[in-house]
């Protein structure tokens, strides 16, 4: 009897201390993960935080891409952008997937009941009751606000530019390898992480699985390259499923991507055309065609922003490192890709602002164990660690603005009248500073008045000349224009007032805060100093209109009294005669005559830019050879250099 209890009791007791003994933890190994892994992780960064701000993004990226372009072979650039939503039956059909009736409503996240449906059916009948009275009472009519969209909604986003185009073996590894690409020497570039299309091909590659597409042709080629890949995200390599070379019977060059990708149009259309509108003012020497396709008819969107001008700026051009911006990875990096061979030559060779006899003086500071033959290559740890010591306590020449490119108060004023139609408009740019090494110019505009511009303050802003759309509030502009600048000073009512404030600030490094780099923080003095002057000054000229108006005017008007007083005493000829008689009889008045000198200051700040923008114009590159042919049967060719 007790040994069956006991035998009955064991197995439980055995189970009990089984449950009781800790688990052994798996031995942890070591993962790498590829740049393409890191950023799919970590989407964000690069500003795909959602289907609508990825829809942004992209649209952003392969826009200023196309710029970059056009503009590094001096070509007027042309882009085309187009945006077609697709649905759900279109999308699976397009992959091959035979669409299901669905079963259960109600495990759908777009399953509505009887009670919410008749909520919000109510809900709209009020609003379209609001809208008609507001209509029937002239107010503005606010537009409805969009259902709740179905997750999983597509957008195809095909894009052609004019621009330089790829060499035909380097599309796969310039779009599907990522951390790969052109623009990672020392100049001003769009570019904010240097991914450009890699981020849009990874993010079809997450949400829609299909792959991007490219067709690209360079000047000279007799052929089309045309390339189908996606990305492996593992290995950080290209798939490639089609590359091939196609007869170019357009004689066209440039390129066209299309791309298929979850987006959502409706909650990010005002950024995405604002976007366009802002790019129109800051290149105003581009022409975009903007469409957005849909089977709805009254949602297509067809938008055509014109080229106001054939002067571009010039193109930016690569520079050294300043010896005040570098550390000791940079230094590092800099002697192992030198071709130079001893240290005199590689302190004036690399960096900028060091001549031979301030490189010989900063030779023999550093100690016994340098010499200006010391061998760059055999430099031990410590030896570099003192060079960047000196570095940091040396004094240097601040770096020059020459290899930046501004877009000009040019074409800033044109872009502004061009998008805004203002009453008044002035520009300033600024000479070029420095901060932590690096040169930058601030230009500025403010315009009075003017086409769909709300009341108060309407800031635009511009980091080397791409447009800045969100976190507004942190950025430097908004703080200085909010906060730092007087406006009663120049006779301007801040609420009341329809101003436009732009800023565009160029540099080797735009110091962004935040993940998404979005805004330039407002803790580097010499940079918020910059924009303060900038717009001030043009505040300073739109005052001087104002304040020379009323002037002129006083006198005119006392002089018309004199005049009439005294007609036979007063000794004036025949012209001005006629305009104090207009004066008295108001058909000049103080507004009048304000108008007028506004137009003309405009005319002479429009010819003294137009002079700048054709002489810094003269130094544009690349240069291509023009040939001319003789009249004569024999072929003698002129060589002709001109950019």
């Amino acid at each position: 009897m007790d040994s069956g209890q006991s035998s009955e009791e064991s197995p439980i007791q055995a189970k009990k201390g089984k449950s009781k003994t800790p688990r052994k933890p798996k031995a942890s190994t070591l993962k790498q993960k590829s740049p393409a892994e890191f950023f799919a992780e970590n989407k964000n960064i690069a500003g795909f935080d959602n289907p609508g701000k990825s829809l942004y993004t992209t649209v952003r990226e392969l826009v200023e891409n196309a710029l970059d372009s056009a503009e590094s072979i001096a070509e007027l650039p042309f882009v085309e952008v187009t945006i077609e939503e697709i649905n759900k039956s279109k999308f699976n059909s397009m992959i091959g997937l035979i669409d299901r009736e669905r079963i259960d409503e109600a495990l759908y996240g777009d399953f509505e009941t009887d009670k919410a449906r008749e909520k919000r059916l109510a809900k709209e009948a009020r609003f379209q009751e609001v809208q008609a009275k507001n209509a029937a009472l002239g107010k503005k009519v606010k537009e409805p606000t969009s259902a709740k969209g179905i997750k999983g909604r597509g957008e195809a986003s095909f894009y052609r530019d004019n621009g330089r185009g790829m060499p035909h073996d380097d599309i796969p590894n310039m779009f599907g390898r990522v951390l790969s690409g052109t623009k990672y020497g020392l100049k001003q570039t769009r570019g904010k992480f240097g991914l450009g299309a890699k981020m849009a091909l990874i993010w079809s590659k997450m949400s829609t699985g299909l792959p991007i597409e490219i067709s690209s042709s360079m000047k000279g080629q007799n052929y089309t390259s045309f390339c189908r890949l996606d990305i492996d995200i593992h290995r950080n390599i290209p798939h490639v499923h089609l590359h091939e070379k196609r007869d170019d019977k357009e004689q066209w060059h440039g390129a066209e991507i299309q791309v298929v990708i979850e987006g959502n149009w409706t909650t990010y259309r005002s950024k995405i055309l604002h976007y366009m509108r802002q790019m129109a003012v800051i290149t105003p020497y581009a022409q975009f065609m903007f469409r957005f396709v849909s089977d709805t008819p009254d949602k297509t969107v067809s938008i055509r922003f014109t080229r106001r001008t054939d002067v571009m700026p010039a193109v930016p051009l690569e520079t050294n490192y300043h010896p005040s911006a570098v550390d000791l990875l940079l230094i590092k990096r800099l002697i192992g890709e030198t071709t130079k061979q001893n240290l005199l030559q590689f302190l004036q060779h690399e960096f900028v602002n060091i001549g031979k006899s301030h490189a010989e003086r900063l030779i023999g500071e550093m100690g016994t164990d340098f010499s200006p033959k010391t061998p760059v290559k055999s430099l031990t740890p410590q030896q570099i660690v003192r060079i960047h010591q000196l570095f940091r306590q040396a004094k240097f020449d601040d770096p020059s603005g020459d290899c930046l490119s501004p877009a000009g108060e040019y074409n800033l004023r044109l872009g502004i009248i061009k998008e805004l139609h203002p009453d008044m408009v002035a520009t300033y740019t600024a000479s070029a500073q420095v901060f932590e090494g690096h040169p930058f110019i601030v230009e500025a505009g403010v315009s009075l008045g003017g086409k769909d511009v709300k009341q108060g303050l309407n800031i635009f802003r511009f980091a080397n000349r791409i447009p800045l759309l969100f976190e507004q509030g942190a950025d430097v502009v908004t703080r200085t224009a909010m906060k730092r600048i007087n406006w009663n000073t120049y006779k301007i009512n801040q609420t009341q007032d329809k101003i436009g404030v732009f800023v565009s600030i160029v540099s080797t490094k735009i110091p962004f805060k935040g993940t998404g780099k979005e805004y330039i923080g407002d803790d580097i003095s010499e940079i918020a100093s910059a924009v303060k002057t900038s717009i001030r000054q043009c505040c300073a000229q739109l005052k001087y209109i104002g304040d020379a108006t009323g002037a002129i005017y006083e006198i005119l008007k006392e002089s018309s009294q004199l005049h009439v007083k005294k007609k036979k005493l007063m000794d004036i000829n025949d012209e001005d005669a006629e305009i104090l008689q207009k004066v008295s009889s108001r058909l000049i008045t103080k507004e009048i005559l304000s108008e007028k000198l506004a137009q003309h200051v405009e005319q002479v700040d429009y010819e003294m830019a137009m002079e700048y923008a054709t002489q810094s114009g003269v130094r544009e590159e690349p240069r291509e050879n023009i040939y001319l042919q003789a009249l004569e049967p024999q072929k003698n060719y002129t060589d002709f250099h001109s950019p």
